[in-house]
């Protein structure tokens, strides 16, 4: 009998798809750059000399591995289940990003390419993608909404230093989607030069499985530090989703074991549509952005307006491999408002002394109440990134004595 392949290795398939979710959607001028990417990742990611070059870069230069934390006081405060934390905040830069931010740059100066563009939310993929940028030696230009850098302004002056081109985007929302839609714009006038770096598992075929195995460092780390620490894994795992790289980095590693995955999805103020950012939740199966996958559709069958106070996921889709793992009952979806994500991002804050980015917070808040309702028990949260570029909104907007 046949031994059937790990999961990893058998998903997407080679035409990028996961059950039917994925693929490759994209106009035929972005064929032939995009078909370059996926020879030279299949390539590479078989080459020693990348992998090892990659290795030493995650050691001494990201400060890798991240630790895992357990969260002493905000399990006592809660009761329950004890509450650990996966330090990507830690990581260089601040969040999950540069995980893949660096191989991406090191893939693009491989193929000999001049520059990588880039969207970015929250300003985390920016100032990761900047930062490889600066590193290797390649010129950054990042697409942002006007609405995400007036609100994630720690975030802009950092890409500015680091040497980085910003593209301010007006169009519609002025948010992550329409900043995703200019990057690709932009990215179409010169694919022989240029490297467009997805920041999340989105988009066509091979991103959601290069930025999937980028990230799943953390799922590979997790894994054996849980149980260095406690003697078992978790029993269960939570992080939050908008494309959802955070996310894939973590499960990855635990797809194949008896852990709860909680993907967990901004419900912002409300329910109805433009409200929340919640794909998975209330989404119709569609394409977007080159991939099909779960978004969420207006009534004229194109991607609705979104809302999250967290910029990093207020996104009208999500990732293929999510969209498939919660299609086959492997992951469970858990809801955070914006009002619990403030709150869970004042407790951890000081209950712990870790400042957690927004997007962070939303799987603060939803272990907080898993906490509650499951005693004995333990939950590991992949904390992807740190408040600094909050502070300043949260301090107006959401003041506390």
């Amino acid at each position: 009998m046949q031994k059937q392949k790990p999961y990893l290795q058998s998903f997407p398939d080679e035409n990028g798809y996961f059950g039917k979710f994925g693929g490759s959607f994209i106009p035929p001028q972005l064929e032939l750059p995009f078909n370059e990417i996926n020879e030279a990742y299949n390539k590479l990611s078989n080459d020693f000399q990348f992998i090892d070059e990659l290795k030493k870069i995650r050691k001494y230069y990201q400060g890798r591995p991240t630790p895992i934390t357990y969260c002493n006081n905000l399990s006592n405060l809660v009761g329950g289940a004890r509450i650990y934390l996966k330090r990507e905040d830690l990581n260089h830069t601040g969040a999950h990003k540069l995980n893949h931010c660096m191989a991406e740059v090191l893939l693009a100066k491989y193929l000999g390419k001049k520059r990588v563009i880039a969207e970015t939310g929250a300003g985390q993929h920016g100032v990761a993608l900047a930062t490889a940028a600066a590193y290797f030696g390649l010129e950054c230009e990042i697409h942002m909404g006007e609405v995400d850098i007036k609100k994630e302004h720690p975030n802009v002056v950092k890409m500015k230093i680091l040497g980085a081109k910003i593209i301010p985007v007006t169009k519609g929302l002025k948010t992550l989607k329409e900043a995703v839609d200019s990057a690709f714009e932009s990215y179409l006038k010169d694919t022989k030069t240029q490297m467009f770096a997805i920041g999340s598992v989105v988009g066509p075929h091979p991103f959601p499985k290069m930025v999937r195995d980028f990230q799943s460092i953390i799922g590979i780390e997790s894994k054996e530090q849980f149980f260095e620490m406690t003697g078992k894994l978790p029993d269960a795992i939570a992080a939050c989703v908008g494309g959802g790289s955070n996310a894939m980095g973590i499960f990855s590693a635990f797809i194949e074991d008896s852990v709860d995955l909680y993907a967990i999805e901004p419900a912002g103020k409300g329910s109805k549509l433009g409200e929340h950012s919640a794909s998975i939740t209330y989404g119709k199966e569609g394409v977007m952005h080159g991939f099909n996958s779960i978004m969420l559709i207006d009534e004229n069958g194109e991607p609705a307006p979104v809302h999250s106070i967290a910029s990093g996921i207020d996104y009208p889709s999500v990732g293929p491999e999510h969209a498939y793992l919660n299609s086959i009952g492997r992951t469970k979806v858990g809801l955070c408002s914006d009002e619990e994500a403030v709150e869970a991002f004042y407790t951890l804050s000081r209950c712990e002394g870790i400042i957690p980015a927004l997007e962070s917070s939303h799987a603060v808040s939803f272990a907080m109440k898993w906490a509650k309702d499951n005693s004995g028990k333990s939950i590991l949260v992949n904390l992807s990134g740190r408040g600094d570029k909050d502070i300043d909104f949260i301090i107006e907007n959401y003041p506390k004595d």
